[in-house]
Protein backbone atom coordinates (compact mmCIF):
# COMPACT_ATOMS: atom_id res chain seq x y z
CA UNK A 1 0.00 0.00 0.00
CA UNK A 2 1.32 3.40 -0.86
CA UNK A 3 1.27 5.64 1.61
CA UNK A 4 -1.15 9.31 0.81
CA UNK A 5 -0.49 11.14 3.39
CA UNK A 6 2.80 12.30 5.95
CA UNK A 7 2.46 13.79 9.88
CA UNK A 8 5.17 14.68 11.78
CA UNK A 9 5.75 15.55 15.48
CA UNK A 10 6.62 18.97 16.13
CA UNK A 11 9.38 19.27 18.60
CA UNK A 12 12.43 16.77 18.08
CA UNK A 13 11.06 15.53 14.72
CA UNK A 14 10.32 18.34 11.88
CA UNK A 15 11.92 21.15 14.22
CA UNK A 16 14.82 21.63 16.38
CA UNK A 17 13.19 23.53 19.13
CA UNK A 18 15.50 22.72 22.00
CA UNK A 19 17.85 25.61 22.09
CA UNK A 20 14.74 28.23 22.34
CA UNK A 21 12.62 25.73 24.79
CA UNK A 22 16.44 25.49 26.88
CA UNK A 23 16.65 29.33 26.70
CA UNK A 24 13.06 29.75 28.03
CA UNK A 25 14.09 27.33 31.17
CA UNK A 26 17.06 29.02 31.64
CA UNK A 27 16.38 32.54 31.66
CA UNK A 28 13.40 31.17 34.09
CA UNK A 29 15.76 29.48 36.47
CA UNK A 30 18.06 33.02 36.48
CA UNK A 31 14.72 35.09 37.02
CA UNK A 32 14.26 32.75 40.25
CA UNK A 33 18.22 33.30 41.31
CA UNK A 34 18.70 29.44 40.30
CA UNK A 35 21.97 28.27 38.03
CA UNK A 36 21.09 27.82 34.64
CA UNK A 37 21.63 24.08 33.22
CA UNK A 38 24.12 23.42 30.07
CA UNK A 39 22.35 22.20 26.62
CA UNK A 40 22.82 19.07 26.34
CA UNK A 41 21.39 18.13 30.09
CA UNK A 42 18.17 20.08 28.71
CA UNK A 43 18.04 18.31 25.18
CA UNK A 44 16.54 15.02 26.08
CA UNK A 45 13.51 16.48 27.77
CA UNK A 46 12.93 18.84 25.69
CA UNK A 47 9.73 16.63 24.19
CA UNK A 48 8.16 15.94 27.43
CA UNK A 49 7.63 19.98 27.79
CA UNK A 50 7.24 22.45 29.96
CA UNK A 51 6.46 20.30 33.17
CA UNK A 52 8.95 17.92 32.96
CA UNK A 53 11.47 21.12 31.87
CA UNK A 54 10.43 22.61 35.38
CA UNK A 55 10.73 19.48 37.14
CA UNK A 56 14.41 19.28 35.51
CA UNK A 57 15.22 22.53 36.65
CA UNK A 58 13.86 23.16 39.64
CA UNK A 59 13.44 19.67 41.13
CA UNK A 60 10.42 17.40 41.62
CA UNK A 61 9.72 18.00 45.64
CA UNK A 62 8.85 21.87 45.06
CA UNK A 63 4.98 22.71 45.39
CA UNK A 64 2.10 22.55 43.23
CA UNK A 65 1.88 26.63 43.36
CA UNK A 66 5.67 26.59 43.07
CA UNK A 67 5.74 24.50 40.05
CA UNK A 68 2.87 26.31 38.36
CA UNK A 69 4.82 29.74 38.23
CA UNK A 70 7.85 29.07 37.47
CA UNK A 71 5.73 26.75 34.22
CA UNK A 72 3.85 29.87 33.59
CA UNK A 73 7.19 31.84 33.46
CA UNK A 74 9.20 29.72 31.24
CA UNK A 75 6.18 29.74 29.10
CA UNK A 76 6.57 33.22 29.09
CA UNK A 77 9.83 33.49 28.20
CA UNK A 78 9.77 30.62 25.69
CA UNK A 79 6.72 32.97 23.96
CA UNK A 80 9.14 35.89 23.96
CA UNK A 81 11.66 34.49 22.27
CA UNK A 82 10.45 31.49 20.36
CA UNK A 83 12.25 30.57 17.36
CA UNK A 84 15.60 32.73 17.74
CA UNK A 85 17.33 29.19 17.16
CA UNK A 86 14.97 26.98 15.76
CA UNK A 87 15.37 25.19 13.14
CA UNK A 88 14.37 21.98 10.80
CA UNK A 89 16.56 18.86 11.03
CA UNK A 90 19.17 18.16 8.56
CA UNK A 91 17.21 16.04 5.79
CA UNK A 92 13.74 17.74 6.51
CA UNK A 93 13.95 20.68 4.30
CA UNK A 94 14.62 17.70 1.29
CA UNK A 95 11.38 15.75 3.07
CA UNK A 96 9.45 18.30 2.63
CA UNK A 97 10.13 19.52 -0.89
CA UNK A 98 9.73 15.92 -1.95
CA UNK A 99 6.40 15.75 -0.33
CA UNK A 100 5.28 19.09 -2.49
CA UNK A 101 6.74 17.75 -5.43
CA UNK A 102 4.34 14.37 -5.39
CA UNK A 103 1.68 16.55 -3.89
CA UNK A 104 1.13 14.47 -0.97
CA UNK A 105 -0.64 15.97 1.97
CA UNK A 106 1.42 16.53 4.89
CA UNK A 107 0.51 18.05 7.90
CA UNK A 108 1.74 18.51 12.15
CA UNK A 109 0.35 16.48 14.84
CA UNK A 110 1.63 17.66 18.36
CA UNK A 111 0.85 17.94 22.03
CA UNK A 112 2.27 21.89 22.12
CA UNK A 113 -0.60 24.00 22.95
CA UNK A 114 -1.95 26.08 19.60
CA UNK A 115 -0.75 29.22 21.53
CA UNK A 116 2.85 28.15 21.06
CA UNK A 117 2.76 25.99 17.70
CA UNK A 118 1.28 29.13 15.93
CA UNK A 119 3.61 31.23 17.01
CA UNK A 120 6.57 29.28 16.18
CA UNK A 121 5.25 28.08 12.77
CA UNK A 122 4.78 32.04 11.41
CA UNK A 123 8.32 32.11 11.23
CA UNK A 124 8.40 29.15 8.65
CA UNK A 125 8.01 29.08 5.32
CA UNK A 126 7.36 25.74 4.11
CA UNK A 127 7.46 24.63 0.51
CA UNK A 128 3.93 23.61 0.63
CA UNK A 129 1.33 24.28 3.60
CA UNK A 130 0.76 21.74 5.95
CA UNK A 131 -2.75 20.11 5.39
CA UNK A 132 -3.74 20.17 9.09
CA UNK A 133 -1.80 21.47 12.15
CA UNK A 134 -3.55 19.22 15.16
CA UNK A 135 -2.81 20.42 18.95
CA UNK A 136 -4.60 19.38 21.99
CA UNK A 137 -6.63 22.45 21.70
CA UNK A 138 -8.12 20.30 18.46
CA UNK A 139 -8.92 16.93 19.88
CA UNK A 140 -11.16 15.11 23.20
CA UNK A 141 -7.74 12.89 23.76
CA UNK A 142 -4.27 14.12 23.39
CA UNK A 143 -0.88 11.59 22.26
CA UNK A 144 -0.53 8.79 22.96
CA UNK A 145 -4.59 8.69 21.84
CA UNK A 146 -5.53 7.98 18.46
CA UNK A 147 -7.35 11.17 17.84
CA UNK A 148 -5.22 13.29 16.27
CA UNK A 149 -4.23 10.68 13.57
CA UNK A 150 -8.04 10.40 12.80
CA UNK A 151 -8.47 14.01 12.57
CA UNK A 152 -4.99 13.83 10.44
CA UNK A 153 -6.13 11.63 7.71
CA UNK A 154 -9.97 13.25 7.57
CA UNK A 155 -7.77 16.31 6.38
CA UNK A 156 -5.78 13.95 4.26
CA UNK A 157 -8.73 12.21 2.18
CA UNK A 158 -7.28 9.18 3.01
CA UNK A 159 -7.71 5.78 5.33
CA UNK A 160 -5.29 5.92 8.29
CA UNK A 161 -3.72 3.38 7.77
CA UNK A 162 -1.98 4.89 4.59
CA UNK A 163 -0.88 7.96 6.78
CA UNK A 164 2.43 7.44 7.62
CA UNK A 165 3.23 9.47 11.38
CA UNK A 166 6.61 10.23 12.61
CA UNK A 167 7.82 11.30 15.88
CA UNK A 168 10.79 11.11 18.55
CA UNK A 169 8.45 10.13 21.68
CA UNK A 170 7.34 7.05 22.83
CA UNK A 171 3.97 8.46 22.55
CA UNK A 172 4.14 9.40 19.04
CA UNK A 173 4.45 5.88 18.16
CA UNK A 174 1.46 4.34 20.77
CA UNK A 175 -0.68 7.19 19.04
CA UNK A 176 0.11 6.25 15.57
CA UNK A 177 -0.51 2.32 16.32
CA UNK A 178 -3.43 2.96 18.48
CA UNK A 179 -4.64 4.76 14.93
CA UNK A 180 -3.72 2.04 12.80
CA UNK A 181 -1.29 4.56 11.04
CA UNK A 182 2.14 3.85 9.83
CA UNK A 183 4.61 4.85 12.43
CA UNK A 184 8.34 6.26 11.87
CA UNK A 185 10.85 6.46 15.17
CA UNK A 186 12.70 9.41 14.56
CA UNK A 187 15.75 8.63 16.86
CA UNK A 188 17.47 11.45 15.70
CA UNK A 189 14.98 13.52 18.48
CA UNK A 190 15.25 14.31 22.09
CA UNK A 191 15.74 10.86 23.29
CA UNK A 192 18.88 10.07 25.90
CA UNK A 193 20.18 7.27 23.80
CA UNK A 194 19.26 7.19 19.64
CA UNK A 195 19.12 3.50 20.31
CA UNK A 196 16.33 2.56 22.75
CA UNK A 197 13.74 3.76 20.01
CA UNK A 198 14.04 0.78 18.96
CA UNK A 199 12.37 -0.54 21.73
CA UNK A 200 9.17 1.35 20.57
CA UNK A 201 8.53 -1.37 17.90
CA UNK A 202 7.73 1.20 15.13
CA UNK A 203 7.13 0.27 11.79
CA UNK A 204 10.56 1.62 10.65
CA UNK A 205 13.23 3.28 12.87
CA UNK A 206 15.76 6.16 11.58
CA UNK A 207 18.65 8.43 13.03
CA UNK A 208 18.49 11.21 11.05
CA UNK A 209 15.95 13.38 8.47
CA UNK A 210 18.03 12.13 5.84
CA UNK A 211 17.07 8.68 6.59
CA UNK A 212 13.27 9.90 6.97
CA UNK A 213 13.76 11.15 3.25
CA UNK A 214 15.12 7.96 1.65
CA UNK A 215 12.23 6.29 3.60
CA UNK A 216 9.37 8.81 1.88
CA UNK A 217 11.07 8.06 -1.29
CA UNK A 218 10.78 4.48 -1.08
CA UNK A 219 7.42 4.23 0.17
CA UNK A 220 5.67 7.41 -1.93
Amino acid sequence: MKIKSVFFDLDGTLLDTAKDLGGALNSTLIHFEKNPLPDDTIRPHVSNGATALVKLGFGSDISKEEHEKYRLALLDFYLDDIANHTITFPGIDDCLNFLSEKKIPWGIATNKPWIYTEALLSHFDFPSKPVATICPDHVENRKPAPDSLFLAAEYSNCEVNELLYIGDHLRDIECGKNAGAVTVAAAYGYIDAPNDAQAWQADYTTYSGEEVFSLLQKLI
